[in-house]
């Protein structure tokens, strides 16, 4: 598995440790485009239901920890 697929694979985990850990590796220019990556992922229909779903729970989870730094 390469990088940008274990990266992904982190971000949708829908594990709070592994997103956290993983997003925190990121400088901010990628932090920013995962951001919005994510949530296009939410808002656009094509996305597989599951997928739309560890988006939304990554984007909650990275919210969640931006709030506590």
């Amino acid at each position: 598995m390469n990088s940008l697929e274990t990266l992904w694979d982190n971000l949708l985990s829908r594990q709070p440790e592994l997103i956290i850990s993983t997003f925190a590796r990121l400088t901010d220019p990628e932090k920013q485009a995962i951001l919005d990556h994510l949530k296009l992922m939410v808002s656009e229909p094509d996305w597989h239901p599951e997928q739309r779903i560890s988006a939304q729970e990554a984007l909650e989870i990275i919210g969640k920890q931006a709030n506590l730094s």
